[in-house]
């Protein structure tokens, strides 16, 4: 204890002596204590144990860090105050000046007639910019289309400042309709309340499109064939009427069809999921996007091709009795049967063409006993001439392209496959493989009426008038002789109920097998009108209807022609 006693005094002597003198460091062996603690401290309080104190060089750090932080303030403050003062200013200043776009009104879409098809509301409320109106008249839906309205996010900030055209006419002119949108500017004070407004910039409203489309006509039809898929059970159909001249569209519809006021407001999601999702494909424009097997209106380009290679004159007659036989070679015990739908005894050129006779193409196409046949090449080589598997190239989008067969297609489509006759056959009578489309059938009508000419069809009124894409070369008397055909088809064949009183027209009808079975058909017409002075062609496809039935495309024309008798007869002149 003594000693213990002793350590403490020389320890409180020695800070006293040291007191008011600078010392860098406390040297250890000036504190009168052993190595280790004493009894009764804590270590790991750290009692007992010696503190050093903070050094200069940890203070200079210190100094340096502060003083560059200060610069780099001062810098700052020099770059926002001097430097890009003028830049801040004019984002204070637009802080201050809210612009607010003036949307433009879409231009408004007009029939052949001047009747409003697609026009804007008046803005109510809040409201930016004019809701779209479509006119409520059945069967102009995939012609005239639908639009999006522009959209915002939260904050009430548009990203999409535009009109969005999604289907018809408003997408394919959606450049033309659309307009340019003007700019307001509104000052606010520092509570945000609005000081004053100016225009900067005027909008431009959209141009107006003036469609070669007549309403009534194109209505009338689509409720012809929406009466028949329901009375009849084909579950839809297609109508093209087009002027042979310069090929404007004067109708177009497809069945069914979706509801374009409804789609443009977007508020009703459950009918809009009910199109979605509805088998009948209400969103297929089948005029332009539905691939057909024609049938037997492929007959009048079949005929053409046989006059013109000089295989048949057209006064000599095939017997048909109603089918016709051919050798099998490998087993000649199973001959090969190709069927007429009806036994027509001896026709010539423009009876076989009335009545519609198999036996007579099956012999011209494919060849038969004595009489020689174009062949595959040759039928697909006029086929192509009549532009039969290419787009016509009207405005709309979806078109898509037709199909022809040939050993070649045969050849990918089952595994290696060779062509044989009978396939010829049944192409010449416009099955097998072949498929086209509404417009394309009514673009190769009208080529037949006007001597020659493939047209590229358009919707816009007088925007197409030298639209001859080809034109094809035969003779006057071969042109003569298939229209004769056709229009006696009218006066006694297949289309007889098409001879009314009011107006003499050509037509010829197709009813082409479908479904594995052939339980069902796709029901054609075709033709053009008036005879002598041929003005507007037409082609309308009735889609999958029961094969028992025997109403079909052509009863849709006929209450087209009925309708136009009373309430457009100047289409008769």
């Amino acid at each position: 204890m003594f000693r213990q006693l002793l350590r403490k005094t020389k320890k409180s002597l020695n800070l006293f002596r040291q007191t008011g003198k600078k010392y860098r460091d406390i040297n250890p062996e000036d504190i009168f204590m052993d190595s280790t603690n004493l009894p009764g401290f804590e270590e790991y309080r750290l009692e007992g144990r010696i503190e050093k104190p903070m050094g200069e060089q940890t203070f200079l750090v210190v100094k340096i860090v502060l003083a560059l932080l200060i610069l780099t303030l001062f810098a700052k403050l020099w770059v926002l105050g001097i430097k890009q003062g003028a830049i801040y200013a004019q984002i204070s200043e637009h802080n201050r000046l809210e612009q607010t776009l003036i949307f433009a009104n879409r231009g408004v879409i007009y029939d052949r007639n001047m009747r409003e098809l697609a026009t804007n509301a008046v803005k109510e409320g809040d409201s930016d910019f004019a809701g779209r109106l479509y006119l409520p008249i059945k069967g102009l839906a995939h012609v005239v289309g639908y639009l999006k309205y522009p959209l915002f996010d939260r904050a009430g900030v548009y990203y999409e400042e535009h009109y969005r055209g999604r289907d018809g006419v408003e997408r394919a002119y959606d450049n033309v309709l659309s307009g340019v949108n003007g700019l307001k500017l509104k000052e606010t004070n520092v509570f945000g309340e609005a000081t004053s407004e100016s225009i900067v910039q005027k909008p431009e409203d959209g141009h107006p499109i003036v469609l070669s489309i007549d309403s009534r006509l194109t209505g009338r039809l689509y409720s012809a064939m929406e009466s028949l898929s329901k009375d009849k059970g084909f579950v839809g159909g297609a109508a093209v009427l087009m002027d042979v001249r310069s090929g404007e569209i004067i109708a177009m519809t497809s069945f069914p069809e979706y509801d374009q006021n409804m789609l443009t407001s977007g508020k009703d999601q459950r009918a809009i999921n009910f199109f979605i999702n509805n088998p009948s494909k209400p969103f297929l424009n089948r005029a332009i996007g539905g691939l057909y097997t024609p049938g037997s209106i492929l007959k009048p380009m079949v005929a053409l091709a046989a006059l013109n290679e000089k295989l048949i004159s057209p006064g000599k007659q095939i017997l048909s009795t109603g089918s016709i036989t051919v050798p099998n070679p490998y087993n000649p015990s199973q001959p090969s049967v190709f069927k007429d739908w009806k036994a027509h005894g001896w026709t010539d050129m423009k009876e076989a063409l009335a009545v519609s006779s198999d036996t007579y193409f099956y012999s011209i196409g494919g060849g038969f006993g004595d009489q020689k046949g174009l062949g595959i090449t040759a039928l697909d080589r006029y086929f192509q001439l009549f532009a039969l598997t290419e787009r016509t190239g009207i405005e709309l989008l979806g078109e898509v392209e037709g199909v022809i067969p040939t050993p070649e297609w045969k050849k990918n489509k089952f595994n290696g496959e060779i062509w044989r006759l009978g396939d010829t056959y049944i192409t010449a009578i416009g099955q097998y493989g072949t498929q086209i489309t509404p417009i394309n059938a009514a673009r190769f009508t009208a080529a037949i009426a006007n001597g020659g000419n493939v047209l590229t069809p358009s919707l816009v009124l007088g925007g197409n008038l030298e639209s001859a894409a080809r034109v094809i070369q035969f003779s006057d008397e071969d042109w003569k002789v298939v229209r004769a055909g056709m229009s006696d088809s009218v006066t006694y064949g297949t289309s007889v109920g098409l001879n009314v009183p009011f107006v003499q027209v050509a037509a010829k009808t197709g009813t082409a097998e479908v479904g594995s079975l052939n339980l069902y058909v796709n029901s054609w017409s075709i033709g053009f009108f008036p005879f002598e002075n041929p003005k507007y062609a037409w082609a309308v496809v009735m889609e999958k209807g029961p094969s028992t039935n025997t109403l079909g495309a052509t009863s849709v024309v006929r209450q087209l022609f009925d309708w136009m008798a009373v309430n457009a007869p100047e289409y008769f002149e």
